[in-house]
């Protein structure tokens, strides 16, 4: 018995199509991850007494310390303070990029490129 498989239902023409659409994605993708390594993120912590400000290449462009940040009897606070405004700008980072990430992909996870 024979098997029937229809002919002409545009193998090539769609493959071609689909990799046109993956080159675009993948342009804008990387697209944004230049427009999002070259902004500033910044965040604070013990109100306002620490404040840092990380590019989205996470690293750490500024650390601002008010003076009443600053106990030499208390620098375990301060370390508190500092680490914690870090963690929260890094995760800022994080959390604009899979946001913006998701706009372009429309949620799928396609691993290794972010």
């Amino acid at each position: 018995m024979k098997s029937r498989v229809p002919k002409n239902i545009g193998g090539a023409q769609n493959m071609n199509s689909m990799i046109k659409q993956a080159q675009k994605m993948q342009d804008e993708i990387t697209e944004l991850q230049n427009d999002i390594e070259a902004r500033e993120f910044s965040a604070t912590s013990g109100g306002g007494v620490v404040e840092v400000v990380v590019t989205g290449a996470k690293n750490i462009k500024s650390l601002t310390i008010k003076p009443e940040a600053v106990d030499p009897n208390d620098v375990e606070m301060l370390q508190d303070l500092v680490i914690s405004a870090v963690n929260e700008a890094m995760a800022n980072v994080e959390k604009t990029t899979e946001e913006e990430m998701n706009k372009i992909t429309g949620g799928v996870s396609l691993p290794g490129l972010f």
